[in-house]
């Protein structure tokens, strides 16, 4: 009978402590709502890419037929600009973060079940 008693007030325990974690997190996360984080969190949802943009554009212009060749010499510098914004600007997005991350896990199990 006492032993009943005790796994009953164990689990209990451990329920409280379960409900006390979740509402401390939940707590926490409403902190976090504050406008620099939900800009980042934003930026990480949709981020764009300005490189790739310019580099289409500069191809554009590079095809562009025109007698002064004026689109010419804007068309490769744009190409070489987009370029080089495509390796210095991140325009990875959670959800690219996501498969990576998974695509990282399957290979670490894979890895796993060889051994």
């Amino acid at each position: 009978m006492t032993d009943l008693l005790k796994e009953k007030i164990e689990r209990l325990r451990i329920m409280r402590e379960s409900a006390s974690r979740r509402t401390d997190l939940y707590n926490d996360m409403g902190k976090l709502d504050d406008k620099q984080t939900t800009q980042s969190l934003g930026a990480l949802n949709r981020a764009s890419a300005p490189g790739r943009k310019m580099q289409k554009l500069g191809f554009l212009m590079l095809w562009i037929p025109e007698p002064t060749g004026v689109t010419v010499a804007v068309g490769a510098p744009m190409i070489l600009a987009g370029r080089y914004l495509d390796k210095k600007y991140n325009g990875s997005t959670l959800k690219d973060i996501g498969q990576s991350t998974h695509e990282t896990m399957s290979s670490i199990n894979q890895f796993k079940a060889s051994l």
